[in-house]
């Protein structure tokens, strides 16, 4: 695994992390759904992106 490979893989683990822990540790005042909704979205758009950076190359 070369250093691009792990520094990207590190940061698709910690996006997963924020995950779940921003709506169960920041966001639970909140009652409304779509507070997590939009979170999961975007850290969703940022994981294909980053798992689109890492393919691209396969061959």
């Amino acid at each position: 695994m070369s250093k691009k490979e792990t520094f990207w893989g590190i940061l698709c683990l910690i996006l997963v992390l924020l995950a779940y822990i921003v709506p169960y540790v920041f966001l639970t005042g909140v009652t409304a759904w779509y507070g997590s909704f939009l979170l999961w979205i975007v850290l969703a758009l940022l994981i294909i992106i980053i798992n689109y950076i890492l393919t691209r190359d396969w061959r």
